[in-house]
């Protein structure tokens, strides 16, 4: 059998499939899809009806997706599906403040010019990568959506996992593979404890329309309360904002009526793009730090904010959560290629030492971040703007902080890096 995907048969042939992943967001399907194109068989259990997300209009919720994260999306099809409804960041300014009082004097910016590979990340919105997530998904052999439904247990059974649906349909596969977010109930199952806090913050989240273009600038502005993300979309009018406050500061914030929630917006915003009106729905949602204390369990693997839910002062959710789609993916595909059991405790462990370090030092190092730069202590302003300043004047220190926000430092799997598995 010198076919890769014809020892995955032989190997499988009498589960229902070789991976089951709970979870139908964004990096279940990212995995499923890195999988299933290299020859494995992968159902996807998703508890919100397929349209729910597909069909919907403009409200505002964006990512943004690093270089790295673009190139996985071009690996596993959907990039091409995309890339006309993406802004490029051409540019990443922040700065410290006072909401009315402008920036501070010391500031720090990134530019694309600074690396060879392109725009540093792109801005793409929540209904146009979810819909070509689902669209790749319906087209993908091998690959199985179970649309309305919900892993509500499971248990390990000699080489492979049973794994119970709400209905009471019992499924079988070597993987069992958590991408059901912060209270993950597959972690839960498997006796994986969480670690983490909350930060008494929480982010408002929605989208103003503008009237001077953005040029593709992200603009991160630092406030006693919490950071302010202006994020440009596409088009060169419109905005995607993340703002951060204490917590009965944004609930107080969120009761008001449109009006009265942009004149609260107004003088944390600014003025640097003209007049501004809201243009997309309303969220909120609260701020906190978990850290699952394994990624891995027997017959069980753990990813994006099931593994590891972080502040969203950099935008790297989702990037991080497609770091370990990438890394995964590499590891139980090399894994099935040399004959071994994908769901075995060293194939899981070589996933686990690639992923845990990485992803919990950046949690920490955000964690670290927000709480220098939320408060209103003034040395530590006059610290922190300095420090914003010293960054800014040294070419060869920024370009090493663009090279990370843009996802091309560390170990990268074949997927990030822009090469099939």
């Amino acid at each position: 059998m010198d076919n890769p995907a014809q020892w995955i048969i032989f190997a499988f042939m009498e589960q229902d499939a070789n991976i089951i992943i709970a979870g139908g967001g964004l990096n279940g399907p990212a995995l499923a899809l890195a999988l299933a194109r290299n020859g494995l068989k992968v159902i996807v259990v998703d508890a919100r009806p397929a349209p729910c997300r597909a069909e919907a209009g403009f409200d505002g919720r964006a990512y943004a997706l690093a270089i790295a994260s673009k190139r996985l999306l071009l690996g596993i099809g959907i990039w091409p599906q995309v890339a006309d409804l993406a802004q490029p960041i051409l540019k990443i300014k922040a700065s410290d403040g006072v909401a009315g009082q402008g920036a501070a004097p010391f500031f720090l910016t990134f530019d694309s010019a600074e690396i060879e590979e392109g725009p540093m990340g792109f801005m793409l919105e929540d209904r146009h990568l979810y819909r070509a997530f689902l669209d790749a998904m319906t087209a993908q052999d091998g690959l199985t959506l179970m649309s309305d439904s919900k892993v509500v247990d499971h248990a390990v059974a000699g080489t492979g996992v049973d794994v119970t649906l709400a209905s009471g349909q019992v499924l079988r596969a070597g993987l069992l593979v958590g991408c059901d977010g912060r209270g993950s109930g597959v972690a839960a199952k498997a006796g994986i404890k969480r670690f983490g806090w909350g930060y008494q913050q929480t982010a408002l989240v929605t989208a103003v329309w503008h009237e001077h273009p953005h040029n593709g600038v992200a603009q991160q502005f630092f406030m006693p309360a919490g950071p302010l993300a202006i994020l440009p979309l596409a088009g060169g009018h419109h905005s995607s904002i993340v703002w951060s406050e204490e917590e009965a500061a944004a609930q107080a914030i969120q009761a008001l009526d449109d009006d009265e929630y942009l004149a609260v917006l107004r003088p944390r915003f600014g003025d640097f793009l003209g007049e501004i009106k809201l243009a997309g729905a309303r969220f909120t949602y609260a701020l906190s730090l978990s850290l699952a204390q394994s990624f891995i369990a027997p017959r069980v693997a753990l990813v994006g904010d099931a593994a590891h839910g972080v502040h969203p002062i950099a935008g790297q959710g989702l990037n991080l959560g497609l770091r370990d789609v990438a890394a995964l993916a590499q590891v139980l595909v090399e894994a099935v290629r040399r004959g071994e059991d994908l769901g075995a405790a060293d194939v899981l462990e070589r996933y686990q030492r690639w992923r845990r370090f990485d992803a919990t030092t950046l949690a920490l190092g955000m964690d670290t971040v927000n709480r220098v730069f939320s408060n209103d202590n003034p040395v530590a302003r006059i610290g922190r703007d300095l420090g914003l300043g010293l960054v800014n004047a040294v070419p060869g220190l920024r370009r090493r902080f663009v090279r990370q926000a843009a996802g091309l430092a560390g170990d990268l799997p074949r997927l990030l890096a822009g090469r099939a598995i």
